[in-house]
Protein backbone atom coordinates (compact mmCIF):
# COMPACT_ATOMS: atom_id res chain seq x y z
CA UNK A 1 0.00 0.00 0.00
CA UNK A 2 1.23 3.42 -0.96
CA UNK A 3 2.00 6.18 1.67
CA UNK A 4 -0.21 8.86 1.09
CA UNK A 5 0.80 12.65 1.52
CA UNK A 6 -1.03 15.72 1.60
CA UNK A 7 0.76 19.71 1.65
CA UNK A 8 0.17 22.77 4.00
CA UNK A 9 2.27 24.45 6.90
CA UNK A 10 2.44 22.42 10.13
CA UNK A 11 2.35 23.37 13.38
CA UNK A 12 3.85 21.21 16.38
CA UNK A 13 -0.14 21.64 17.71
CA UNK A 14 -1.74 20.68 14.73
CA UNK A 15 0.53 17.53 14.19
CA UNK A 16 -0.33 16.40 17.70
CA UNK A 17 -4.06 16.63 17.24
CA UNK A 18 -4.16 13.95 13.99
CA UNK A 19 -5.95 11.24 15.76
CA UNK A 20 -4.07 8.65 17.38
CA UNK A 21 -4.31 5.04 15.50
CA UNK A 22 -2.44 2.06 15.93
CA UNK A 23 -2.87 1.19 11.87
CA UNK A 24 -1.05 4.12 10.91
CA UNK A 25 1.79 6.49 11.41
CA UNK A 26 1.78 9.92 10.87
CA UNK A 27 5.03 12.43 10.36
CA UNK A 28 5.63 15.72 9.19
CA UNK A 29 8.23 15.65 6.66
CA UNK A 30 9.35 18.95 5.18
CA UNK A 31 5.76 20.47 6.23
CA UNK A 32 4.46 17.50 4.22
CA UNK A 33 2.05 15.16 6.22
CA UNK A 34 2.70 11.70 5.15
CA UNK A 35 0.39 8.73 6.61
CA UNK A 36 1.83 5.09 6.23
CA UNK A 37 0.38 1.80 6.97
CA UNK A 38 1.68 0.20 9.89
CA UNK A 39 4.59 -1.92 9.29
CA UNK A 40 4.06 -5.84 8.76
CA UNK A 41 5.32 -8.70 10.88
CA UNK A 42 9.09 -9.08 9.40
CA UNK A 43 9.50 -5.61 9.85
CA UNK A 44 8.56 -5.93 13.75
CA UNK A 45 10.43 -8.97 14.41
CA UNK A 46 13.58 -7.08 13.05
CA UNK A 47 12.72 -3.65 14.84
CA UNK A 48 12.50 -6.15 17.62
CA UNK A 49 15.31 -7.72 18.03
CA UNK A 50 17.75 -4.20 17.69
CA UNK A 51 15.80 -3.01 20.23
CA UNK A 52 16.81 -5.78 22.89
CA UNK A 53 20.25 -5.82 21.52
CA UNK A 54 20.85 -2.11 21.61
CA UNK A 55 18.53 -1.49 24.80
CA UNK A 56 20.70 -4.62 26.88
CA UNK A 57 23.76 -2.88 25.78
CA UNK A 58 22.89 0.89 26.77
CA UNK A 59 21.39 -0.12 29.86
CA UNK A 60 24.78 -2.28 31.11
CA UNK A 61 27.01 0.57 29.75
CA UNK A 62 24.62 3.11 31.43
CA UNK A 63 25.24 5.61 28.27
CA UNK A 64 22.01 6.89 27.52
CA UNK A 65 18.87 5.69 26.16
CA UNK A 66 16.54 3.21 23.43
CA UNK A 67 13.32 4.64 22.26
CA UNK A 68 11.17 2.78 19.62
CA UNK A 69 8.08 3.68 17.26
CA UNK A 70 5.39 5.02 17.76
CA UNK A 71 7.43 8.09 19.18
CA UNK A 72 8.25 11.82 17.76
CA UNK A 73 11.14 13.23 16.77
CA UNK A 74 10.73 17.18 16.44
CA UNK A 75 13.60 19.07 14.61
CA UNK A 76 11.87 21.99 13.39
CA UNK A 77 8.92 23.31 12.84
CA UNK A 78 7.38 21.51 9.78
CA UNK A 79 9.74 18.29 11.00
CA UNK A 80 8.41 15.74 12.99
CA UNK A 81 9.60 11.93 11.85
CA UNK A 82 9.16 8.68 13.43
CA UNK A 83 11.95 6.69 13.07
CA UNK A 84 11.75 2.91 13.96
CA UNK A 85 14.23 3.19 16.40
CA UNK A 86 16.87 5.64 18.14
CA UNK A 87 19.49 6.34 20.53
CA UNK A 88 19.98 9.57 22.84
CA UNK A 89 23.04 9.22 24.62
CA UNK A 90 23.26 10.35 28.10
CA UNK A 91 25.02 13.53 28.15
CA UNK A 92 22.07 14.84 25.97
CA UNK A 93 18.96 13.90 27.70
CA UNK A 94 17.84 17.28 28.27
CA UNK A 95 16.29 16.70 24.13
CA UNK A 96 14.08 13.82 25.66
CA UNK A 97 10.96 15.71 26.67
CA UNK A 98 7.26 14.73 27.20
CA UNK A 99 6.51 15.42 23.72
CA UNK A 100 9.17 13.30 22.27
CA UNK A 101 12.66 14.22 20.90
CA UNK A 102 13.43 17.97 20.43
CA UNK A 103 16.33 17.36 18.34
CA UNK A 104 18.89 15.28 16.66
CA UNK A 105 18.81 11.86 18.24
CA UNK A 106 22.84 10.22 18.65
CA UNK A 107 21.32 7.07 16.26
CA UNK A 108 18.31 6.44 13.82
CA UNK A 109 17.23 2.97 12.44
CA UNK A 110 14.70 2.40 9.90
CA UNK A 111 13.74 -0.67 8.55
CA UNK A 112 12.44 -0.66 5.22
CA UNK A 113 9.10 -1.86 4.45
CA UNK A 114 7.44 -1.51 0.73
CA UNK A 115 5.55 1.74 1.33
CA UNK A 116 9.05 3.39 3.31
CA UNK A 117 11.53 2.53 1.48
CA UNK A 118 12.32 5.07 -0.87
CA UNK A 119 11.35 7.85 1.32
CA UNK A 120 13.78 6.56 3.97
CA UNK A 121 16.60 6.06 1.69
CA UNK A 122 15.62 9.98 -0.08
CA UNK A 123 13.75 12.79 2.44
CA UNK A 124 14.54 11.22 5.68
CA UNK A 125 17.94 10.04 5.08
CA UNK A 126 18.05 14.27 3.89
CA UNK A 127 16.30 15.47 6.98
CA UNK A 128 18.69 13.83 9.36
CA UNK A 129 21.28 15.54 7.37
CA UNK A 130 20.09 18.53 7.48
CA UNK A 131 19.63 18.41 11.45
CA UNK A 132 22.58 16.91 12.39
CA UNK A 133 21.99 12.95 13.10
CA UNK A 134 25.67 11.67 13.76
CA UNK A 135 24.64 8.09 12.48
CA UNK A 136 22.01 6.31 10.33
CA UNK A 137 21.14 2.68 9.81
CA UNK A 138 19.02 1.41 6.92
CA UNK A 139 18.02 -2.45 7.71
CA UNK A 140 16.52 -3.84 4.20
CA UNK A 141 14.58 -7.26 5.29
CA UNK A 142 14.60 -7.78 1.33
CA UNK A 143 18.15 -7.50 0.69
CA UNK A 144 18.98 -8.39 3.90
CA UNK A 145 21.45 -5.68 4.42
CA UNK A 146 22.19 -3.07 6.46
CA UNK A 147 23.14 0.40 5.18
CA UNK A 148 25.38 2.33 7.64
CA UNK A 149 25.60 6.11 6.98
CA UNK A 150 28.15 7.94 9.39
CA UNK A 151 26.83 11.01 8.35
CA UNK A 152 28.77 12.84 11.48
CA UNK A 153 31.67 11.71 10.05
CA UNK A 154 30.07 13.43 6.44
CA UNK A 155 30.16 9.95 4.48
CA UNK A 156 28.72 10.32 1.17
CA UNK A 157 27.92 6.52 0.72
CA UNK A 158 27.19 4.19 3.34
CA UNK A 159 28.90 1.11 4.36
CA UNK A 160 26.54 -1.94 3.07
CA UNK A 161 26.56 -4.94 5.18
CA UNK A 162 25.02 -8.57 4.36
CA UNK A 163 24.85 -11.67 6.72
CA UNK A 164 28.45 -12.22 6.61
CA UNK A 165 29.34 -9.25 8.14
CA UNK A 166 29.20 -7.49 11.78
CA UNK A 167 27.76 -4.24 12.39
CA UNK A 168 29.64 -2.18 14.99
CA UNK A 169 28.42 0.38 16.95
CA UNK A 170 30.06 2.81 19.76
CA UNK A 171 27.39 4.88 20.92
CA UNK A 172 30.12 7.17 23.07
CA UNK A 173 33.63 7.55 21.48
CA UNK A 174 36.10 5.85 23.43
CA UNK A 175 33.48 3.50 25.07
CA UNK A 176 32.27 0.10 25.01
CA UNK A 177 31.05 -1.32 21.07
CA UNK A 178 28.63 -3.29 20.64
CA UNK A 179 28.56 -5.99 17.82
CA UNK A 180 25.63 -7.63 15.92
CA UNK A 181 26.06 -9.81 13.46
CA UNK A 182 23.61 -8.84 10.35
CA UNK A 183 22.12 -12.57 9.98
CA UNK A 184 21.03 -12.39 13.54
CA UNK A 185 18.70 -9.88 11.83
CA UNK A 186 17.16 -11.66 9.64
CA UNK A 187 16.13 -14.84 11.45
CA UNK A 188 12.56 -15.81 10.96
Amino acid sequence: MEAKSTSKRWTYAEFARLPESGSTRYEIIDDELVVTPSPGTRHQRIVTRLVFTLYGFVDTHDLGEVFVSPFDVLFAEGDYLEPDVLFVRKDRADVVTDRGIEGPPDFVVEVLSPSTAARDRGVKLDRYRLYGVPEYWIVDPHEQTVEVWKIGEGSVEPAVLGPADALKWQPVAGDATLQIRVAELFVE
